[in-house]
């Protein structure tokens, strides 16, 4: 294009680009949310101007909190004061519930996406973010099941990278029913509380494996098929066999991959395996069917029931003596408001009476991450202690 045609050009496009910027849509308002005040209240916020009612549901409050719409079409509420802690939370907006748009921090979830909000303590809590040297968290793939690829979170501790001679045991952590590889991480804060307890000198260095739990899902999703419903029956045939198949998958895939990938020591007295929910049931029948593979169980808000022991992992309970020989920790905490309360105590009833030794850890409160991370930073000063 000759110079004098582009000078030309250019000022029309220049000229135009007013135009331009006028006829974008207006932007909303500025949004804040979550805003935790000083007092440990918190102040939610949804832009919708349209809306007939929006509600915030959190596990701060035991029923959804109506809010108020202003001038701009922001609607807001201020709830508390919260106890310090991590919460999950989402709007409900004329009856469908949706993630918090400000903000940035979510629950990785399956099913539902909830946001989180961070309300500090007035002293650190175990899982906030110190001045203290942290580790790292990445993300991997592996080989999975049926040709499918399986993904991990892995965390490395302080100084990992710097020593390459180090060897490090390995804590396979799993989350519960319809959580992600993610959970244990963006909620558990799993990273955070280890970096705290290193920190402290209250634990020993650690490789940290999360894996995701539904293996059947996974294997659908690649492979064009429908995902399957959860077992409705906790220890139902179906929920035994997707056990199972996490459980092989865990011991011919995810620990060969970890071993080559990471500087772990692997023998079974530097293996742990934990996890909650779902992932402690996961947890349970990994290790009793792999005794050679573990010696550091911890099942958080989880249980077997005393019949499926019975018919599935005899020789835990025949032998008690044995048993007790190989598992250098065996753990089980719930929450008393837990809906798996009554199973997880019965299940320690039933190890007590069969002369299986454990630790045991009952808390307030119920299902809830709160909780877990309370177990993991209860369990993680007793793994591969001598």
């Amino acid at each position: 294009m000759p110079k004098p045609l582009l000078f030309r050009f250019l000022l029309l496009l220049l000229s135009a680009l007013p135009g331009l910027a006028v006829a974008q849509p207006p932007r909303g308002p500025l949004v804040v949310s979550p805003q935790v005040n000083p007092d440990k209240t918190i102040t939610f916020r949804y832009l919708a101007p349209t809306a007939k009612d929006v509600k915030v549901s959190g596990q701060f409050e035991k029923a959804p909190v109506s809010m108020a719409k202003d001038g701009q079409g922001i609607w807001s509420v201020t709830v508390g004061p919260v106890k310090p802690d991590i919460y999950p939370y989402s709007f409900q907006v004329n009856g469908v519930t949706v993630m918090d748009p400000a903000n940035v921090a979510f629950f990785p979830n399956e099913r539902f996406k909830a946001s989180l909000v961070d309300v500090p303590g007035d002293t650190h809590l175990i899982h906030a973010m110190r001045d203290v040297p942290h580790g790292s968290v990445n993300y991997e793939y592996y080989p999975s099941m049926e040709k499918a690829t399986g993904s991990l979170v892995v965390y490395t501790p302080p100084g990992y990278d710097q020593n390459p001679s180090k060897k490090y045991p390995v804590y396979y952590l799993i989350s519960g029913t319809t959580d992600t590889e993610e959970t244990f991480f963006k909620v558990g804060k799993t990273n955070l509380i280890l970096d705290n307890l290193l920190a402290e000198g209250k634990v020993k260095p650690m490789i940290v494996v999360m894996p995701y739990g539904n293996i059947a899902a996974r294997v659908a999703e690649q492979t064009g098929g429908q995902k399957p419903a959860d077992p409705t029956v906790r220890d139902g045939a179906d929920a035994v066999k997707r056990a199972n198949d996490f459980a092989t998958d865990l011991v011919k895939n995810v620990i060969p991959y970890t071993e080559k990938n990471y500087r772990a020591i692997a023998n079974r007295d530097n293996r742990a395996i934990g996890g909650f929910s779902r992932g402690g049931g996961q947890t349970l029948r990994t290790a009793f069917s792999n005794m050679d593979k573990f010696a550091w169980v911890c099942a958080y808000s989880s249980y077997l029931s005393p019949d499926e022991m019975e018919r599935s992992y005899p020789s835990i309970v025949a032998k008690p003596d044995q048993t007790n020989k190989q598992l250098k920790l065996l753990w089980v905490s719930v929450g008393s408001d837990d809906f798996l309360y009554k199973g997880t105590v019965e299940f320690m009833d039933y190890l007590k009476a069969k002369k299986v030794n454990y630790k045991s850890l009952i808390t307030d409160g119920g299902h809830t991450w709160m909780n877990v991370k309370k177990y993991v930073a209860e369990t993680a000063p007793l793994l591969f202690q001598p």
